[in-house]
């Protein structure tokens, strides 16, 4: 049960509903079709559809942030080594930044108490 006023989950189970892990602190909210449930850091790292979300906002900022950072050297035919670790990187930064936005959005504080459902 989530309490929408105070952004807390309001659990009588406290384990991960994907791998049965513990959830002592925090935990994360992801949200499928049907639900909402609740997981642990890892198993909210490796949902589908936030990996899937993630991965397109890097496709596309990391293929514009490319253009604009390295476009010139690239379209002048020249391929310093420099650019083999400053490309892959430029893909991930908005990977990471579009997944933490993610989990910070649904990081849920835990509140332990009787279930009045």
């Amino acid at each position: 049960m989530l309490d929408h006023e105070s952004n807390t989950a309001v659990r009588t189970r406290t384990e991960c509903e994907s791998c049965g892990k513990s959830l002592e602190r925090s935990t994360f909210e992801v949200r499928t079709a049907n639900a909402s449930r609740l997981r642990c850091l890892r198993c909210a790292l490796t949902f589908g559809p936030l990996v899937r979300r993630s991965a397109i906002v890097a496709l596309i900022v990391g293929t514009i942030l490319t253009a604009i950072n390295q476009g010139n050297v690239i379209l002048g035919g020249d391929f310093p080594t420099s650019l083999y670790w400053k490309i892959p990187l430029t893909y991930a930064v908005p990977y990471c930044v579009a997944t933490t936005g993610a989990l910070l959005n649904g990081r849920r504080h835990l509140q332990f108490g009787e279930d009045n459902g």
